[in-house]
């Protein structure tokens, strides 16, 4: 405990009622957040006599002071518990690090012609929206599945209204080319019900509706249509059976299992929508104090869906404490009944095994990945005769074209793989043109010149992609920023920029040195040159693009804000505005036929 903290004097005055207390170091940096429905009983557990779990000893060494607020109920202090971890990400909670959100299908249900199309985000256009799916892959499935059972369309829309004959996916099956008048609205508008119908997970319904269409064709002598739709009928029957895990069409629920390992904890979510399983994902965690695995099941539950909608039945392989607040809590939040379920039979207890595999999957693979990293990162300190294994390593690279737009990115790995959260990207402003050396040094000056301070730590290791030169700037850089405490080092490509011929070069020796191509340490050196090109390129490829594309109608007289965002909002970007006839261009709104003939010549070169 921290002298200065009189916690007798403190409990003294502390109130019975519920409230969030939270735990702060002497810098005033937040440790840990806790709620309580006695904030004096849970609050003086912490000094009492009793053995502390390791952990907990840790966090009350660093205590300086704590703060507490009171709530009218226990439920609010759950709430206010939620929003201070996420907002402050405490180093003794236990933190949830999946924060992606959930993709989802939407159709543009309003359009003559609806498109099924992959969706990340706020729900807040036009149509309709299915889901939400685990991952970007079952989303990408189903709509593959769309394409081949209903052939309804995925282009975009500029493509679309810009179409003159019918795209590959008509030739192969995979659309019936409204976009050239192929098809009808109203029958182009019963595939899209069907298509919705199955993902809906109305599936007999929709069965019955093609066996009824398939009849009246029959009926009809239209036997190629029957034929067509006999097909259609059978592909969903077979899909159905494949579905290896289903139940009741009107369940919809997620199961939830935690594995931990060697500090690793993972909960597998199994997600069932329509009694149909659409695949699962990984929710990792860190943190926490006691260990306890239901006390980080139920933290692990209450971010996560606090964040995201909750199913009506959250099933859990396990008892959690507060199980009863919890659930109250995120029926209201969802506006219905949201049922936590700990005790289940048959199938459920069926998608929990699942969900319990999967997550011993997940630890046992990052654990083994993390074995690997701390081989390598023991290989590469060998290699530069480090005084000490490094446990954190920053690379620098630089993008440009031609020398312009030039951005320079760093990465941050450490031994528990890439620190996304440190990445930085830099736009190089006072470099001149294809002057890498000063753009490096610009991007290091940068990073370091509050000592790194502003970034968390100081780097063990700092990597420049590049050679001799690029090292003595970067050397220069580091003199001057007094950083002798962290080492430099620089990786060039080899004759033919063949990756076995790397060179790794460091300060003061003249001579490369040449590592295997097999050697653990050459691959942890390609793994972070070949992550921070991949940041710097994208990042200049953006910034290139978004000058690019602003540039080109900037130049014209007449356009402003307005007007280029709504053409290039119309054509989907400055391609589909190439494509696009005068006659196309001057349907825009705020757009003349006189500007738009110039807009055309402009992007065309004259051309009619």
């Amino acid at each position: 405990m921290a002298e200065q903290f009189d916690h007798e004097e403190f409990l003294r005055t502390l109130t019975h009622r519920p409230g969030v207390y939270r735990m702060l170091d002497a810098r005033g940096e937040l440790l840990y957040v806790g709620k309580a429905r006695d904030l004096k009983r849970r609050v003086t557990s912490y000094f009492g006599s009793r053995a502390h779990h390791p952990k907990t000893q840790a966090l009350m060494n660093q205590v300086a002071r704590i703060e507490v607020t009171v709530t009218a109920s226990e439920h609010e202090a759950l709430l206010l518990e939620y929003n201070l971890i996420k907002a402050h990400r405490p180093r003794y909670n236990v933190l949830l690090r999946d924060d992606k959100s959930y993709p989802y299908i939407h159709v543009s249900s309003d359009q003559p012609f609806p498109r099924f199309e992959f969706h990340r985000g706020a729900r807040k256009g036009r149509g309709r929206y299915f889901g939400p799916y685990p991952t970007a892959w079952a989303v990408r499935e189903a709509l593959g599945q769309l394409q081949k059972l209903f052939r309804v369309r995925q282009c975009r829309d500029s493509f679309f209204a810009n179409r003159s004959r019918p795209c590959l996916q008509h030739q192969i099956g995979r659309c019936t080319a409204p976009c050239v008048g192929l098809i009808d609205a109203e029958a182009y508008r019963q595939d899209v019900e069907n298509a919705m119908d199955f993902l809906a997970g109305r599936d007999e319904r929709l069965l019955d509706r093609l066996a009824a269409r398939m009849e009246a064709a029959a009926e009809q002598l239209d036997f190629e249509a029957a034929a067509r739709l006999r097909d259609q009928i059978a592909a969903l029957q077979r899909l159905q059976a494949s579905q290896s895990v289903s139940g009741s069409r009107r369940c919809n629920a997620d199961a939830l299992a935690l594995a931990s390992d060697g500090g690793v904890q993972a909960v597998g979510l199994l997600m069932v929508r329509n009694g149909r399983v659409l695949g699962s994902r990984n929710l990792f965690a860190r943190g926490g104090l006691d260990g306890s695995a239901g006390e980080v099941l139920a933290a692990i539950v209450a971010q996560h869906y606090f964040d995201q909608a909750p199913p009506p039945e959250i099933l859990l392989a396990g008892e959690i404490p507060g199980r009863e607040l919890l659930e109250a809590a995120l029926s209201e939040r969802a506006g219905r009944r949201v049922r936590i379920a700990t005790r289940c039979r048959g199938l459920r207890r069926q998608w929990l095994d699942m969900a319990a595999r999967n997550a011993a999957e997940a630890v046992a693979a990052r654990l083994a990945s993390r074995a690997d990293l701390a081989s390598r990162f023991a290989a590469l300190g060998d290699a530069l005769a480090l005084p000490s294994v490094p446990e954190r390593i920053e690379c620098f690279d630089v993008s440009h074209t031609g020398g312009e737009h030039t951005v320079a990115a760093c990465v941050a790995w450490g031994l528990h793989g890439a620190d996304k959260s440190a990445y930085r990207r830099y736009n190089i402003r006072s470099a001149a043109a294809g002057d890498d050396y000063a753009a490096i040094a610009e991007a290091l000056r940068r990073r370091y010149r509050r000592g790194g301070r502003a970034e968390g730590k100081l780097p063990d290791l700092v990597l420049i992609d590049g050679g001799p030169g690029q090292l003595a700037a970067a050397r220069a850089v580091f003199d001057e920023l007094q950083l002798g405490g962290v080492a430099l080092a620089g990786i060039a490509k080899g004759e033919g920029r063949r990756a076995a011929r790397d060179r790794l070069y460091r300060p003061g020796h003249r001579h490369p040195v040449r590592l295997p191509a097999a050697s653990p340490a050459m691959h942890l050196l390609q793994q972070l040159r070949d992550e921070a090109h991949r940041f710097a390129i994208t990042g200049h490829r953006q910034r290139r693009g978004r000058q690019r594309q602003a540039s080109v109608l900037e130049e014209l007289p007449g356009i402003g804000p307005k007007r280029r965002r709504a053409l290039l909002q119309r054509f989907g970007g400055i391609q589909g505005l190439r494509r696009a006839g005068v006659q196309d261009i001057a349907a825009v709104r705020g757009i003349s036929q006189a500007l738009a003939q110039r807009i055309f010549e402009r992007l065309n070169g004259g051309r009619d």
